[in-house]
């Protein structure tokens, strides 16, 4: 299917489940960037018109609004002002991102902006050189790549991640097994995590960063290499983080992420707006 028919259909489609013209056209012009930036076609991208206009209709509701996040009383992650350079390059200069408690935030932005560097100050896993980030609550972090080792199954990541937040051996494998069959993925079967494919190392990343559950999740391009019933898988395992009342930050240039998101910011350049 060409990608002219393919959204011409995915209109089609998005106006059958009553998704209104404003956000109609959002989700359009969304999907036209984020494939001229893909560079392959939209049935790979986002599987049929028919299923993808029923994802983002149930993100936006059925009238086309983005639900209310649910009360989740107070901020979850603060970040005030952050800078960050690296030698004499200048990576953020006095960012400013709040996410609330039940709140589910894309940060968004080109190559090179900040934006996996940002992640990386809230996970605590740098310092900003001024500003200041408060994370309340524990925090779950993905990588963009790496974070695994490549000579451990899933099971085996699975107690490592998963003990070193209180889980017993048995309640981590239980726990990371379940997270597994939402995504779609046998991991009981899985080879080492050096000789999984892209995708599903994404996916065993991900769940090593929500057992234990914690608080926040921060997030980057985390379903990079998956397929298109992989990401809808993920983005429902989200939804029932959020509905716990829990909060994640994720770095996507999807535009499915953003008609999903409780807020989107975007960092262009140096700065965010």
């Amino acid at each position: 299917m060409k990608d002219e028919t393919w959204l011409e259909a995915f209109v089609h489609e998005l106006e059958a489940a009553g998704v209104g013209p404003e956000d109609r056209a959002g989700a359009v012009v969304e999907t036209e960037g984020f494939l001229s930036e893909a560079g392959s076609g939209a049935f790979e991208q986002f599987g049929s018109p028919q299923e993808y206009a029923a994802a983002v209709a149930t993100a936006l509701g059925q009238s086309g609004r983005r639900a209310d996040p649910p009360p989740g009383g107070g901020d979850a992650v603060v970040v005030s002002g952050v800078s960050k350079s690296y030698r004499r390059q200048v990576v953020l200069r006095e960012v400013s991102v709040r996410v609330g408690s039940g709140e589910v935030v894309v940060l968004t932005g080109p190559n090179g902006a900040g934006k996996s560097t940002l992640l990386r100050l809230i996970a605590g896993l740098e310092r900003p050189d001024a500003g200041s980030i408060d994370v309340h609550g524990t925090v779950g972090y993905v990588p963009q790549a790496g974070g695994l080792d490549p000579y451990l199954r899933a099971e085996a990541h699975f107690e490592l991640f998963g003990t070193a937040t209180g889980l017993d051996r048995d309640e981590a494998r239980r726990e990371g097994n379940r997270l597994a069959r939402e995504l779609g993925w046998d991991a009981g079967s899985a080879t080492v995590a050096g000789e999984l494919s892209g995708g599903t190392a994404q996916k065993l990343s991900v769940i090593a960063a929500m057992l234990g559950r914690p608080d926040t999740l921060l997030l980057d391009e985390p379903y990079e290499g998956m397929d298109a019933d992989s990401q809808r898988r993920f983005w429902a395992l989200l939804w029932a983080w959020q509905d716990e009342g829990r909060s994640a930050l994720v770095s996507s240039h999807s535009p499915g992420a953003l008609a999903k998101a409780t807020s989107v910011v975007e960092i262009e350049g140096l700065t965010v707006r």
